[in-house]
């Protein structure tokens, strides 16, 4: 327990640094400075792989799973992968969001900050559910398995419709409970209009990438729960990856249309996990396969969007 919550208070005292320190002054995030704090936070994340060795290398952390030090490593990377590969669907999905609801730039990071704080709550509550699931119910795994597989056809099929954040189910509904301005006031959240409180852009923005997140998560949490079941290794990878989205966003949402096969990549990945939980209790797929399989389906979607020129290139030649 005292790994636990050592790690989350390292967590809040970054989130407190971040709002009261390095980001005290709302101002607009270049992406200089995005792919720097980008570098940190992937460096971090490594780092803390280290940290994941010590703890499974003697007895500083519950191991209900028994792993060695060496596996427990090779999990946590791959999870991180995991996490990280899947949080670039979100930042597609964010960049739809602040765009509809024409958040200013100098406020985008305001908002994902308080959405961070939600993501690891709802995040965290996620876990222990799946986990338990998981160790209680062993077949769950099929299920969690067949999910996955269910969610990389949809995307393979997608027809590249754009989510519209103002015809959502979630807006239409949360207008009727709660006044709404569609101008901004600055940073605020809410404004005071002759007595009555009303939300600005800025908050519904942030209920909409909250509850977007949650179903996010859906995918995410089987996807590594299918590496492992070891809940801190889940929720140290899962919470890295989420830490570094903020400037992830800043850095990939200026370049969206550069990765347009990153897509394929995020289906190779959920299908690929989906299959692995399914045949868990069958075949034994090595942590280093998994971990290359991963690698090379992310390369393989980059390296397609810059090689092979779009449809607006090939015209202008």
């Amino acid at each position: 327990m005292t790994v636990w919550i050592l790690f989350i208070l390292c967590v809040l005292v970054f989130l407190f640094l971040d709002l009261t320190v390095i980001n005290k002054k709302s101002h607009v995030i270049k992406s200089k400075e995005a792919s720097i704090w980008t570098a940190i936070w992937i460096s971090l994340a490594l780092l803390f792989s280290g940290v994941i060795w010590w703890l499974f290398s003697g007895e500083h952390i519950k191991n209900p799973t028994g792993l060695t030090p060496d596996k427990a490593v090779l999990k946590y990377i791959t999870g991180y992968l995991i996490e990280l590969s899947l949080s670039v669907d979100n930042i597609f999905v964010i960049a739809v969001i602040f765009k509809s609801f024409s958040i200013p730039e100098k406020y985008q990071h305001r908002v994902l900050f308080w959405g961070i704080l939600g993501a690891i709550l709802f995040r965290a509550l996620m876990i222990v559910f799946g986990v338990a699931l998981i160790n209680r119910f062993e077949w769950i795994i099929y299920l969690f398995g067949a999910f996955l597989l269910f969610t990389a056809f949809k995307m393979l099929k997608s027809d590249g419709d754009e989510f519209k954040p103002k015809e959502s189910f979630i807006f239409k509904n949360l207008r009727k409970v709660l006044p709404f301005t569609a101008s901004t006031a600055g940073e605020k959240f809410f404004i005071n209009k002759m007595g009555i409180r009303i939300a600005t852009p800025l908050f519904m923005a942030l209920v909409i990438i909250e509850l977007t997140d949650v179903l996010f998560a859906l995918d995410s949490i089987p996807a590594i729960l299918a590496i492992t079941a070891d809940p801190f290794i889940v929720f140290s990878s899962n919470i890295l990856a989420i830490m570094g989205l903020r400037s992830m966003y800043f850095l990939i949402s200026r370049m969206l249309n550069k990765f347009r096969f990153i897509n394929y990549s995020l289906v190779a990945i959920l299908a690929f996990v989906g299959l692995k939980m399914i045949f868990s209790h069958h075949i034994e797929i090595p942590e280093w396969l998994s971990l290359a399989v991963i690698g090379i389906s992310l390369a393989g979607g980059i390296l397609a969007s810059m090689l092979i020129p779009s449809v607006d290139e090939e015209a202008n030649h």
